[in-house]
């Protein structure tokens, strides 16, 4: 039941082009499609957009030394989060600890790229030509899998976490992930 409802829900995000219709409650309105994308480009959000990049620049300086990659990722990663309707300093904060912004990244239990993807979400998500290792497509498996985990938990940060990592009834790995967002992020 539970693997139905789940593939149900993943073909539709996959339709989506990944976005999700989600929501952490009822009263409130759905994710982003990718299709609003174009709403991010206004002036308004393109200011906060520079403001924010402003901000995470020299945290960010401490992981990669190049300036012009690290305005691409945090403009990518402030673009995902906000599709996905997630803060972007979680999304920093989360692969800080997941991958230290190492882009080819893989763990010992075989995630991938910045977001430690599982190569399952693959089939469950996306196409079988989707290469986790890149950046982009990477931050948006991992943005709309965090927005879902988040919807499921109905907005609690730390168990949408530990549902991300995989350790659902434990709290390091939140911990962890909620240390460096108050500490390195916010």
């Amino acid at each position: 039941m539970l693997h139905g409802l789940v593939r149900a829900l993943m073909l539709g995000l996959a339709v989506m082009g990944l976005s999700s219709a989600l929501t952490v409650n009822a009263a409130e309105p759905p994710l982003r499609s990718t299709l609003d994308a174009a709403a991010l480009q206004t002036p308004y959000h393109q200011w906060q957009l520079q403001q924010w990049r402003t901000r995470q620049d020299a945290p960010l300086s401490r992981f990669m030394n190049d300036p012009d990659m690290r305005m691409a990722l945090l403009t990518r990663v402030y673009q995902e989060a906000h599709l996905a309707g997630l803060p972007p300093d979680l999304v920093l904060a989360l692969i800080q600890v997941e991958s230290a912004f190492k882009a080819d990244a893989v763990s010992s239990a075989g995630a991938v790229g910045l977001m430690q993807i599982m190569p399952f979400w693959v089939a469950e998500l996306g196409l079988p030509m989707d290469d986790l290792t890149e950046p982009n497509r990477n931050l948006r498996y991992g943005s709309t899998i965090l927005a879902h985990y988040l919807a499921v938990e109905r907005g609690d940060f730390t168990r949408a976490l530990a549902r991300y990592n995989g350790s659902l009834g434990q709290t390091w790995y939140p911990e962890r992930v909620l240390k460096a967002w108050r500490d390195h992020w916010r």
